[in-house]
């Protein structure tokens, strides 16, 4: 796997000429730029290229990552397609004095819709600000659902206005079980549509911060 760490060190001097992003530079110099398959999972990062990344596939469903001063990134393993599944998890994410979250996320597309199953986060709760559609229970916890939009934003489709739909866990945790189906369930009765399944990943989100974490996941 890829260490940002030490790629976007070697390209720092190219970058004050270019008006490309670390990725573009990866694909022009023909490195895989963030998603492919390991030990029969997919596996997806992406950064807006500021501060330094180690992403780390382990085995099975495993992952590590350590970021330092990122502006944003995000990365972990799952599945492509991803529909709806009971999915486990557990590992260590110990980042809650900083701006991070710990989601079962992904895409839709047709519409496009990036999606968060947030189990725990950091500083800074993603949804605030937005307003309540309901909750629902799930593996003995609450989760608060809402929905925001992205304006000429970066997609797994380009540049592009999408929603967003989130299912926000009040009680925090790392590790236990999702019942995926149930949280697409709910949103689609609050009238959250949903497309063609694309990716769905563990993942790890660092936003203007440093941390770390180790996960595991599998099919429940």
């Amino acid at each position: 796997m890829v260490s940002f760490t030490s790629l976007l060190a070697v390209l720092a001097a190219t970058t004050s000429a270019v008006v490309a992003s670390p990725l573009e530079l990866l694909k022009e110099r023909g490195i895989q730029p963030g998603t492919g398959t390991h030990n029969g999972y997919f596996y997806s990062f992406w950064t807006d290229g500021k501060g330094s990344i180690d992403y780390t596939n382990g085995p099975g469903g495993s992952y590590k990552s350590k970021w330092n001063n990122v502006n944003n990134w995000v990365g972990g393993k799952g599945w492509n397609p991803g529909p709806p599944r009971k999915v486990a998890y557990n590992g260590t994410w110990d980042n809650y004095k900083v701006n991070s979250y710990l989601s079962l996320y992904g895409w839709t597309t047709n519409p496009l819709v990036e999606y968060y199953i947030v189990e725990a986060y950091g500083t800074y709760n993603p949804s605030s600000g937005t307003t309540k559609l309901k909750t629902l229970e799930d593996d003995g916890g609450t989760y608060d659902i809402y929905r925001t939009r992205r304006v000429n934003q970066p997609s797994i489709q380009g540049t592009a206005t999408f929603d967003q739909y989130w299912s926000v866990r009040q009680q925090k945790r790392v590790g236990g079980v999702i019942d995926v189906k149930k949280h697409m369930d709910a949103w689609q009765a609050s009238g959250l549509k949903l497309g063609s399944w694309n990716y769905m990943i563990m993942a790890t989100e660092g936003y203007q911060s440093s941390g770390s974490s180790e996960i595991n996941i599998r099919e429940a």
